[in-house]
């Protein structure tokens, strides 16, 4: 069911020439760079808007003078490092050690990436820039997630290949709410955009026609191209594929996606979610994502014409990554407690690490189709940071390629199945809360070798601090189940 609409048209996009990838997806040469300061300096705006994105997915930043940008934006800025030093609600951790009060939540570094330069539409064409951040040696911060997807982007150039190719969609409901309101109902029961089950309805698109078409234009005009963009089942939720591009430029477009769809729909008085389930009625919101790699030449790696569904070595071992690494990595894709609420049987998710040919039973599902032959990930929610996702995913699959892993037999039917299950050793079964699955990845030798001891344990830190969190909650089924009765 979910993503049909949106697949069809992707696989036209991925046929297209990879060459035709936007210009902030290159690099920036120093004449490219000019052109882009003066086009701030000739801005009728007197400010520029900046951002990081924390470790949660969270875009993070400020509004600076005009004169403020055009001083810095060759140099660095100062950026308090407390960004990775709390979570998502501004709850400062007490167990990682990159950041505390131990090291005075000191500033950082920060880089602005002149490549990622936009324009807000809905902000009076506000300057837009997203920024890394660098250790206090000049080199790129272990701890920040664009910086890890940059390395692993850059390993994939140096395994040989011309670059990965990721597009991301993403489901989320929306609600009729605000902060406020939503707040004063103590985040329950809110009032959904449109009641039923409406999955593909131009009906109730036509409905929220003025919302539909600012997504898709005003994301557009922001360098985020939305390809395609639908209502799925349940009520008032919908689904956007965002056009593919080189993994890093993917992950920017996926992030300010989630950020715009916000901002957006705040001036049509609608309040969205991609939280991954918000209701344990109703399916959960997926983040999948499509990957390919490209070759040196530019032709699709992931090809051989005379192979089995026309799955080339590189892609057998590509896959076989995936599937091997999978449970050492799914904090990265299933990152908070709610993640794992998405994760049942029979709700459009994966529970198994199991990959198949057009089966949207499994955690991989191979698309074949010449140039456009790729994988879909969909065991990553829309909750997950779209950085972390793709490194996870690239780093796995350059390491079954690496060492030429072999793929076990595609699961073909039900996935869900009694039988499937079986199939998985036991050892690769998928986590089923998120206290097992950081525990794994921060005790997994394979995840420190992909990404990095000071990552992983800073990481997983954050995770094990999310779970503790949600340890101290007492929960609205305790109180229904238990408050007269025990």
């Amino acid at each position: 069911m979910h993503r049909v609409s949106a697949l069809c048209s992707r696989a036209s996009l991925f046929r297209k020439p990879f060459a035709a990838v936007p210009r902030w997806a290159s690099s920036t040469s120093p004449v490219e760079s000019s052109k882009i300061i003066e086009s701030v300096r000739q801005s009728s705006s007197e400010l520029v808007k900046l951002a990081v994105i924390d470790i949660d997915g969270v875009p993070r930043g400020k509004f600076i003078s005009k004169d403020k940008f055009l001083s810095a934006a060759t140099k660095n800025l100062a950026f308090c490092s407390v960004v990775f030093g709390w979570d998502c609600a501004d709850v400062l951790y007490d167990n990682t050690k990159q950041v505390g009060w131990h090291t005075g939540y000191a500033d950082l570094e920060c880089k602005i990436d002149l490549r990622t330069h936009r324009e807000v539409p809905w902000e009076a064409n506000v300057p837009f820039f997203l920024m890394d951040f660098e250790d206090s040696s000049g080199r790129a911060l272990e701890i920040c997630p664009r910086s890890l997807l940059k390395r692993i982007a850059a390993q994939v150039k140096q395994a040989g290949f011309g670059q990965a190719n990721i597009g991301f969609e993403y489901e989320w409901f929306n609600f009729k709410e605000d902060a406020k309101s939503l707040a004063a109902k103590a985040f329950t029961r809110p009032e959904h955009l449109t009641p039923g089950m409406f999955g593909y309805s131009l009906l109730r698109a036509s409905q929220n026609k003025e919302f539909f078409h600012a997504l898709m234009t005003q994301l557009g005009r922001f360098g985020v191209p939305v390809e395609g963009l639908h209502t799925e089942t349940g009520p008032g939720v919908m689904e956007g594929a965002i056009q593919y591009s080189e993994a890093v430029e993917a992950a920017d477009r996926a992030a300010l996606f989630k950020m715009g769809v916000k901002e957006i729909a705040h001036g049509f008085g609608i309040m969205p979610s991609f939280m991954a389930r918000v209701n344990t009625s109703l399916p959960g919101c997926g983040g999948h994502f499509h990957v390919n790699l490209q070759a040196a030449d530019g032709t699709n790696a992931f090809v051989d014409a005379a192979a089995p569904h026309q799955m080339s070595k590189t892609f057998q071992h590509f896959l076989a990554g995936q599937l091997h690494c999978l449970p050492h990595v799914m904090p990265m894709l299933a990152p908070t407690v709610n993640s794992y609420k998405r994760l049942v049987e029979g709700f459009w998710a994966p529970t198994t690490p199991t990959w198949g040919i057009e089966n949207r039973t499994v955690s991989f599902r191979v698309i074949p189709g010449g140039k456009s032959s790729r994988v879909e990930v969909r065991t990553a929610g829309a909750d997950a940071n779209p950085y972390l996702a793709a490194a996870a995913s690239l780093a796995s699959g350059l390491y079954g390629i690496k060492h030429q892993l072999p793929l076990p037999a595609a699961v073909t039917g039900n996935a869900y199945g009694t039988a499937a299950a079986a199939a998985v050793d036991v050892s690769q079964r998928l986590p089923s809360n998120l206290h097992d699955a950081a525990r794994r990845m921060a005790d997994s030798p394979l995840a420190n070798e992909l990404f990095g001891e000071v990552f992983v344990d800073h990481f997983t830190s954050t995770r094990i601090w999310e779970w503790r969190q949600f340890m101290k909650s007492v929960t609205d089924y305790e109180l229904a189940r238990y408050f007269e009765i025990i």
